[in-house]
């Protein structure tokens, strides 16, 4: 039986959310866009936070929520949805045991099981003998480790995660997210993030939204090794070229020639003038050489130092080079190339 199963349709000021979801019981899958493209509404409305305009949204194959007669509307309270955020909120006058057994109590168990519980829960998310603490006297990350124990400690059938790791220092981030995995394991999770680490660490599938439409998805590596739109590329680090294909290969407007050696590259059978994207790596691109196939001038605009060396910002493309004091400059011109073997040709969202 599917955990989740929801087509959204929300009417907000500057476009329509209209997204269809589904996540099987027990599967997280991780929702990635832009600013303003929908995401936080579309939680919202599987959350019952917001009213549909159209569609219906299923929990553990009971529908929660249906515009079409006979109309359905269920509370937030009833729906077996926790939705869990960037703040915390937890009750400040209450203790990190309170707040966690807040849930279980609310649904009728006994205040000793519920406390032993939260107890429970505490240890599992790292924070076992501070149960007793209020929240201005836990850190930030722990905050957050509360927040997680309150919502799991409520049994709820579908998580919703609104980018709980955002406000949070890299190494917290990476600890909370590792806890995540662990404790979410069973249970069906939505989880919204702006990071592709996040995606990769939590998620099976990747759904990506842009102006309130889904517009790819798919196991996440395979969506953000092929992105389709510049936001996905741009999550992935990767570069992005649109182009037609043209005699088994690539072009564009400036005349730039791209050939493959990924033998599942859709341009190597599509027909002369589909919209593709040529996407490579920074890392794969090579600075050097002259005219030719798989070689094209660009100018240099930023010049920005890495750990690992230097990223050179140009009108055509990002380079990453070893070499820590890179002597290229900003209105420079150079040429860049990549071996058929680095370059893929992917469809255009």
């Amino acid at each position: 039986m599917s955990g989740l199963r929801a087509h959204v349709v929300v009417d907000r000021p500057r476009f329509r959310v209209d997204v269809a979801l589904d996540a099987a019981a027990g599967e997280t899958v991780a929702i990635m866009g832009p600013s303003g493209a929908g995401k936080s509404t579309l939680l919202d409305a599987l959350a019952g936070l917001v009213p549909l305009n159209g569609g219906e949204v299923a929990v553990a194959g009971r529908t929660v929520e249906r515009v079409a007669a006979p109309r359905v509307h269920t509370p937030p309270m009833r729906r077996g949805v926790v939705l869990l955020g960037q703040d915390p909120r937890l009750f400040p006058h209450l203790s990190a045991r309170e707040n966690v057994a807040f849930g279980p109590r609310a649904t009728g168990a006994p205040a000793p099981q519920a406390r032993a519980d939260a107890e429970a829960w505490l240890d599992r998310v790292g924070l076992g003998g501070l149960g007793s603490r209020m929240p201005r006297e836990l850190s930030g990350g722990e905050q957050q480790r509360v927040a997680i124990a309150r919502a799991l400690a409520a049994s709820p059938r579908v998580v919703l995660l609104d980018e709980p790791l955002v406000a949070l220092d890299p190494v917290t981030a990476s600890d909370i997210r590792g806890m995540l995995r662990e404790q979410l394991v069973g249970v069906t999770t939505v989880a919204v993030t702006h990071d592709a680490g996040d995606a990769v660490a939590l998620a099976g599938r990747l759904f990506v939204l842009e102006a309130g439409a889904v517009v790819q998805s798919g196991p996440v590596r395979q969506v953000l090794g092929a992105p389709a739109s510049a936001f996905v590329a741009s999550v992935a680090d990767m570069n992005r070229m649109p182009g037609v294909s043209a005699r088994g290969g690539w072009t564009d407007g400036a005349g730039r020639v791209l050939v493959s050696a990924d033998a599942g590259s859709t341009a190597l059978a599509a027909e002369d003038g589909i919209a593709l994207a040529a996407v490579f790596r920074p890392g794969d691109a090579r600075i050097g050489g002259g005219a030719g196939v798989n070689a094209w001038q660009a100018v240099v605009v930023r010049v920005e130092p890495t750990v690992a060396g230097t990223r050179l910002h140009t009108s055509a493309g990002v380079v990453d080079v070893a070499d820590a004091a890179a002597p290229w400059s900003p209105g420079e011109t150079v040429w860049l190339r990549i071996e058929p073997s680095r370059v893929r040709f992917v469809p255009v969202a």
